[in-house]
Order: structure tokens, then C-alpha cells, then sequence
């Protein structure tokens, strides 16, 4: 079982729209409302692939239980931790011209309390757990001094932490050796001060993390596919060219492959392909963590693996 807790959840609109003209009247050609968040993008991409999750995180208000029913309609298993605050709502703006457009809310107010019964509820639920994800952005009020509370407790019961954050909460990640983490370009290259932007960036950007003792380090490179280095070794992985609708969620997809491979015992490299080909089916439609089973299966027989 793979625990994925999302510090921020939201719920997300996406909305379908044949064109985006800023001051004008749109007309919505479908809208999808889901539970939303990166690591429940992340349950939906282990639920596809076969695995089993549990999805944790803070909610409150209306939209929050929103969110939780929501969640139990997809079948997702959940067990979440309730404050007083309105959980926030996201819009994804998907249109026939390019890549979406996010808007995403800061996200509600979350005491020190709330914090505290998040770590307990996931104490009471770690034991069954193969690996921890925890995705996504914190409250803006959140203090790192919670979120290290967190992590000092998954850190001690020693089970494998995967992360996907960034900003401010990346930089403080990486303080934490036995945990892995998984970025893209953009967020790694602001984290070390440096420009991340193709293969032999990426890799020397690996090499600078590994050097600090990080546990495993995938980077994504969208169209170029994914890096990937361990203890084992290092592996570059790449798909096939696909029609994108939208990325809103393909790197959350990706963790989803990577982590349902190696908790179903496929070594690294088999794993980076898995995730490879889940983060590209994630592209073919609106929607975070949304793929069939038969895309993952076409996609990920034209998936390319090699070490480096």
C-alpha cells in the first residue's frame, strides 16, 4: 500500500474550452470536477496501474467534504485529518491551442493542531505502508517547522519517502538524505541555482544530489523523458511523441508509475519506463492522474530505457 498525502488539496474545475480569449465570454465545451492535489493525482495513477493507496491530507469546509466524497466515488481509500477552514478550489483552463492554463488558490488556513493530529493519523496507518509520497505545495501559512515534524516522523519509522514540492519547501528538503525526490527541471534548477534545461544539465544536477546523499533523484524533461539516479545506477527513459491535450498532472502520474513498479517488486529501470509511460498517457487527456490501462500498456511498449 502506498500512502500519498497532499498538504494543499483542492478541489480542481477543469474546464474545456474550443479557445481562450482574455476579456471575452467563453462558453465551456465539458467541465470535470475531481479531487485534486498532487498526490491525489498521484492515487489515481496507482489505482489505474493496479496498486493500492491511501490518500491523507488536511480538508475542511464545505469544499472539503466535497473533496473526501469525491475521493470515495473514484475509489480511493482516504483517511483524512479535519479542520475548521474552507479547503480552496482550483480552475485548469483546457483549451485546443496549447498547454493549460492553471489557476490555482493559495489554499486555507492550517493550525499547528491540525498539523499534529496529521502526523498521528499517519502514524496510526504507516505499518501497512510500502512507500510514503507526499506531493504538492503548503498552506501559505504552513510553517516548515510542521512539515519537518512530518517528515522527521516518516524518516524514523524508515519507510521509503518519495517527495515532489518546491520553492522554499524543496530547498528544505533537501537537508534530508534518506529521503528521494522527484522534480522537474525548472523547480531542481531553481533549487541549486543553476540553468536545468536539457539532458547534460539534468545529469549534472543528479550527479550534485547524489553527492549530498539523497536516497534516489528522478528529474522530468517533458518531451525528452525522465533521469533517474540510485545507489543502483542511473537511467535516462523517453516515450513516444503523443498528441498532448495537457501535462496538468504528468509528473504526478509519472511518481505514480515510479512508485507502484518498485512497490510491485520491478527493479529501477523497469520502474523509470513504467513512469515514463504513465506521465506520457497522462498528457492524452484533460484532467490530473487520468489515463486507461490500455494507453499506459501501448505507451510503455515504445517506452526506451538506458543508463548513463
Amino acid at each position: 500500500m502506498i500512502i500519498c498525502v497532499t498538504p494543499n488539496p483542492a478541489i480542481d474545475r477543469t474546464i474545456i474550452l474550443p479557445r481562450l480569449v482574455p476579456g471575452a465570454m467563453h462558453r465551456a465545451e465539458q467541465a470535470i470536477v475531481a479531487a485534486g492535489g498532487k498526490g491525489l493525482n498521484v492515487a489515481r495513477a496507482i489505482s489505474t496501474l493496479g496498486g493500492e493507496s491511501l490518500s491523507m491530507g488536511i480538508l475542511g469546509g464545505y469544499t472539503g467534504h466535497l473533496l473526501a466524497d469525491l475521493t470515495q466515488k473514484a475509489g480511493l481509500n482516504a483517511a483524512w485529518t479535519w479542520t475548521n477552514s474552507e479547503t480552496r478550489t482550483c480552475t485548469i483552463l483546457v483549451t485546443q491551442e496549447g498547454d493549460a492554463t492553471v489557476i490555482n488558490e493559495p489554499g486555507m488556513a492550517v493550525p499547528a493542531t491540525a498539523w499534529k493530529r496529521l502526523v498521528r493519523n499517519m502514524r496510526k496507518n504507516i505499518s501497512s505502508a510500502d512507500v510514503v509520497c507526499v506531493c504538492g505545495s503548503l498552506p501559505p501559512d504552513a510553517s516548515v517547522e510542521n512539515f519537518h515534524g512530518l517528515l522527521k516522523m516518516l524518516v524514523d519509522v524508515r519507510k521509503p519517502v518519495w517527495v515532489d514540492t518546491s520553492g522554499n519547501t524543496l530547498d528544505s528538503i533537501l537537508a534530508y538524505p534518506e529521503i528521494s525526490i522527484k522534480v522537474n527541471a525548472v523547480e531542481i534548477g531553481v533549487a541549486l541555482g543553476m540553468d536545468v534545461h536539457d539532458l547534460a544539465s539534468a545529469k549534472l544536477a543528479l550527479r550534485i544530489l547524489r553527492e549530498r546523499g539523497l536516497m534516489a533523484c528522478a528529474i522530468t524533461l517533458g518531451a525528452s523523458g525522465a533521469l533517474l539516479a540510485t545507489e543502483q545506477g542511473n537511467w535516462h527513459a523517453w516515450g513516444p511523441r503523443v498528441q498532448v491535450v495537457s501535462t496538468v498532472g504528468s509528473g504526478d502520474s509519472f511518481l505514480g508509475g515510479l512508485v507502484s513498479a518498485r512497490a510491485g517488486g520491478k527493479d529501477w529501470s523497469e520502474a523509470l519506463g513504467d513512469a515514463v509511460a504513465a506521465g506520457t498517457a497522462n498528457t492524452l487527456s484533460a484532467g490530473g492522474g487520468r489515463f486507461t490501462l490500455k494507453e499506459f500498456r501501448e505507451i510503455r511498449e515504445q517506452v526506451h530505457i538506458q543508463t548513463w
